[in-house]
């Protein structure tokens, strides 16, 4: 294609279909939106695995607790992560443009814990916990997870009260067979 001709097909990447609004719908009315007590109380019942997130480099370490990890595609590789715009943990990651998801093991409840803050640690001290290593972002990697996505954040997303991360996957650790945590009917349980 000559880059002078301005009527040429323009050639695009899988990431510049980012800004493509095909497809794109109206806002909703948020003011019909259900309870916020009762979808809290329905969303519990959805059992979810339960995911250490990660993040280091120049911003800082830290980590969080989450069960809102999806797949997005497997050409690229590329899964979502949400993480509400309170959490202290948003900047380092944006800061950083790196995470790791790290699926917990069903007897890893104490760090499900101590990332989800109920033990008071903070940020890199939360790392005294867990066998940690790293692959190609830098990110911490729990060597013991059933599975670590290790991602390079490729796009964020500012949506109600959350923000949403679009990661590439760039490495993957499968640990060893055995059940995962899930997070269910506010209680642990594994699967």
């Amino acid at each position: 294609m000559n880059s002078t001709d301005a009527n040429a097909p323009k050639s695009m990447s899988w990431i510049d279909h980012s800004h493509d609004t095909a497809g794109a719908f109206a806002a909703a009315d948020a003011s019909r939106a259900v309870d916020p007590n009762l979808f809290r109380e329905a969303m519990s019942r959805l059992g979810a695995a339960v995911h250490v997130i990660t993040t280091d480099g120049p911003h800082g370490k830290t980590g969080f607790t989450a069960t809102a990890v999806c797949s997005v595609s497997d050409t690229p590789g590329m899964l979502l992560v949400c993480l509400n715009r309170n959490s202290g943990s948003g900047a380092l990651v944006r800061g950083n443009g790196v995470l790791c998801v790290n699926t917990l093991r069903a007897s890893e409840t104490d760090i499900a814990d101590v990332f989800a803050g109920r033990t008071g640690a903070r940020a890199a001290d939360r790392f005294q916990v867990g066998d940690w290593t790293t692959l190609k972002t830098g990110a911490p990697l729990l060597r013991t997870a059933v599975v670590a996505f290790d991602c390079r954040i490729a796009e964020v997303k500012a949506v109600a009260s959350h923000d949403v991360y679009f990661a590439i996957v760039e490495g993957v650790h499968s640990g060893e067979p055995g059940p995962a945590l899930v997070y269910h009917d506010r209680a642990y349980k594994q699967v």
